[in-house]
């Protein structure tokens, strides 16, 4: 199970990836990150990500409601399914003229902050890949 050096090294294999980040969506601070950041200033980046995903995290409007998935029960029968609990939001797809911000929040067994941040490059990233591929890292994913 690769940790969080491991991981963003793995992201960062994508096609068109320019950057990646494990950001604490409470804090604002980055855990990790790998390659550029937009603007330049990765700290920075880590900070105005986690507003975006606390917005979207605690937004009433965004997060699971209604139906039968609301209980936080799922097939597995427990809170969150086996590998633990699950954000109220899988995750954040921001598109811009010339890229992809992609934002997964990770799963853990414990209340998670954590989401993997994974900036690509609009003409050379596969949004729909990496899509898969960060879901992926983020469930091996090991924090601590």
């Amino acid at each position: 199970m690769p940790g969080i050096d491991e991981s963003l090294l793995e992201a960062m294999r994508l096609p068109g990836a320019r950057g990646a980040s494990v950001v604490d969506w409470i804090s604002g601070l980055a855990l990790g990150a790998v390659g550029d950041a937009p603007g330049g200033d990765a700290e920075a980046t880590a900070a105005e990500t986690a507003e975006l995903a606390r917005l979207a995290t605690e937004s009433g409007v965004l997060a699971l409601t209604g139906g039968d998935d609301a209980t936080g029960e799922t097939a597995a029968g427990g809170p969150g399914g086996p590998s633990g609990k699950e954000p109220p939001v899988q995750d954040l797809i921001i598109t811009n003229a010339d890229s992809y911000h992609l934002l997964r929040f990770v799963t853990t067994t414990f209340d998670s902050t954590v989401f993997v941040h994974l900036w690509l490059d609009r003409s050379e990233g596969n949004l729909a890949l990496a899509r898969i591929r960060l879901a992926e890292m983020a469930d091996r994913l090991v924090l601590g």
